[in-house]
């Protein structure tokens, strides 16, 4: 696997949890402030789509994982 594809799947499975966990009709609510978690992985993307720079690309670099092309 590589970073690209795996930092898709982190990033859409932290915003799923977030929103199941924040939503009040969800059956898993616990705090609307896990909203705020949704908002700081979109916000990540979106620097990330401008600057080229992801965090999480750099840990799972350092751990081995393969870059994409």
């Amino acid at each position: 696997m590589t970073t690209d594809r795996a930092i898709r799947i982190m990033a859409g499975s932290f915003v799923l949890i977030s929103l199941a966990l924040g939503i009040v009709e969800s059956p898993l609510f616990v705090s609307r402030h896990f909203l705020w978690f949704t908002a700081f992985v979109g916000a990540n993307l979106l620097q990330s789509g401008f600057t080229g720079f992801c965090p999480a690309e750099s840990i799972m670099l350092k751990l081995g994982m393969k870059r994409l092309g």
